[in-house]
């Protein structure tokens, strides 16, 4: 694996700006992770600028599932239906580690969403279009059934359920993963570098970014090709740079997530059930923890800043309470959330919910190609459709000269990687499991390392005995050492949000390791003591905004859930 080390960002910046590039990707979340893989593995010299931290946006505030959407066929979106379906399958071929088979439970109520019969047909269609085999097809139960699965369910609606197969994974985790691999084939790829501008050839055309380096403040430009835009919710502001925002436009759908202690809401698997207004909920078991979720409301305010109000907590406390009436969660038992921007393709006269999850491709007349739309789990198909349109031009443009490779990315396990299977994972968790006990470790921390790094869990324990703290802090700082080296981790917050999750699933870990955390990243980076207040400061800041929450019904340019 080559190694991605935000020690020699310098040297990056200066191939950045020393070479022409076949294409250019902005955008650092899971689509244009996706996008510099299938590129730079089918040939292409791929470069990656991302403005914040890979995965800071869209691509870490999913509902972390890789999942056929089963919403989808209500809405008679077939072909999505299928071509996600698939894409599953193919997703957790490549990196079964962080990519975890779920149960998924759908209560059957009275008055509900979905009744027995259009259900069982509805999921015996969708196990067909996904390819399903095994254990993984559905099942339909009885009400005693469900209630043998799901004691806390609401006896007095129930009529049944349905018992199907989902996949769990870390949104942001399978974003660095796509950025490590598409490094083994050539891809660089740099966070904190902001697309300002583009610049053109004579003929009108892009063939560059003007950038500027969100850490030092210095500007450079970067060479190209081509240039595909991926960068989600900000996808038509750049749009806009190059005056291509005519015809489709995004429409930006919020959706927030809260996080309760398991023992609080201890759901034995995933239920996917009713609120009373017509849309569905999740509640999702993971490790130490259970996550809610989500809301669907229209928004327009600050992308770089979503609220996550008190209206929002609300209503999924309320919807879990009246699926679950022993559960009684309020407030004080969401430990963390977070909210995140779907960047939908905007239908006329239709809901948030409503808009099709289909991604598009928009064209403008200066060259810039834009990718907008779809599912977390349909990335690795959005970013073979628009490489493959870049291979198009560039064979009309270039002849014989373009001989790039065709896309083979469903054959490429991710970094962590490769495990033949979920068995194979689950004996190397309990290899990982007997290195971890004589250490002082508990047993969690060997699921929780499997599920993050895979294979690469060993390097880090190699690590752990450099450090004379208690087990938890010598494994964080043996993380933090591995994340900084090989992860591209810049900051304390990419640390404790997108590389390791202890944000949302952990939180309470945070305060006892950022003194010590920060020390080494200070060590690492040379930070003065106010740079080194400045990073604990933004860990604190963002506790907050995952914790405290206002009623805000009237805030501009957002509805009320």
């Amino acid at each position: 694996m080559k190694m991605l080390s935000s020690l020699n960002r310098t040297e990056t910046i200066d191939q950045l700006q020393q070479n022409t590039f076949d294409l250019i990707v902005i955008g650092g979340g899971i689509t244009g992770a996706g996008i510099a893989l299938d590129g730079a593995s089918r040939g292409m010299q791929v470069a990656l600028i991302e403005k914040e931290d890979f995965a800071s946006g869209t691509s870490s505030k999913s509902t972390k599932l890789i999942h056929g959407g089963l919403r989808y066929l209500k809405q008679f979106e077939i072909g999505l239906v299928r071509e996600v379906g698939r894409e599953r399958a193919i997703v957790h071929r490549l990196a079964p580690h962080l990519v975890t088979a779920e149960k998924m439970l759908l209560p059957l109520v009275k008055g509900g969403t979905y009744g027995e019969l259009s259900t069982s047909l509805g999921l015996w269609v969708y196990d067909v279009l996904a390819g399903v085999e095994g254990e993984d097809k559905r099942t339909m139960l009885s009400k005693k059934e469900t209630l043998e699965k799901e004691p806390m369910l609401r006896e007095d609606i129930l009529r049944g359920g349905g018992y199907y197969a989902e996949y769990r994974t870390d949104d942001a985790r399978l974003t660095i993963e796509n950025i490590k691999t598409a490094a083994d084939y050539g891809a660089i790829s740099i966070n904190y570098v902001k697309a300002t501008d583009f610049t053109y050839d004579d003929a009108g055309k892009v063939n560059g970014v003007s950038c500027v380096d969100r850490q030092s403040g210095n500007t450079f430009n970067i060479r190209a090709r081509y240039i595909i835009s991926a960068a989600g919710p900000w996808v038509d502001e750049l749009r806009r740079k190059t005056g291509s925002i005519e015809g489709k436009r995004l429409f930006l759908s919020k959706g927030v997530h809260i996080v309760v202690p398991h023992e609080r809401f201890p759901v034995r698997q995933s239920v996917y059930f009713d609120n009373d207004d017509g849309r569905m909920i999740f509640a999702i078991p993971r490790h130490r923890v259970t996550y809610i979720g989500t809301t669907d409301t229209t928004y327009e305010g600050d992308l770089d800043q979503i609220p996550i109000n008190q209206e929002d907590v609300d209503y999924l406390l309320e919807a879990t309470n009246r699926m679950f009436p022993d559960a009684n969660l309020s407030t004080e038992d969401v430990e963390s959330s977070w909210a995140g921007l779907r960047p939908l393709i905007y239908e006329e006269g239709k809901s948030a919910s409503e808009m099709s999850r289909k991604d598009e491709i928009f064209e403008s007349d200066t060259g810039l190609i834009s990718i907008a739309g779809g599912k977390l789990t349909g990335y690795r198909k959005m970013a073979e459709r628009v490489v493959d349109l870049v291979v198009k031009k560039y064979v009309a443009a270039n002849g014989e000269a373009a001989s790039f490779k065709d896309t083979h990315t469903k054959k490429i396990p991710l970094s962590g990687g490769p495990f033949k299977n979920t068995a194979e994972v689950r004996r190397y968790r309990q290899e990982i499991e007997g290195m971890i006990i004589p250490m002082g470790l508990d047993s969690y921390y060997a699921t929780y390392l499997v599920a993050n790094y895979g294979r690469q869990s060993e390097e880090i324990l190699d690590k752990f005995g450099h450090y004379d703290q208690r087990a938890e802090a010598a494994l964080a700082r043996a993380e933090a050492w591995f994340c900084v080296r090989q992860e591209l981790a810049l900051t304390l917050l990419d640390f404790f949000d997108r590389r390791t999750g202890r944000l949302y699933f952990h939180l309470p870990s945070i305060l006892p390791l950022l003194d010590i955390i920060g020390e080494d990243f200070a060590a690492y980076f040379n930070w003065s003591d106010e740079k080194l207040a400045g990073e604990k400061e933004q860990v604190l800041a963002a506790i907050r905004h995952v914790t405290d929450f206002e009623y805000a019904s009237e805030v501009a340019g957002e509805e009320k859930v």
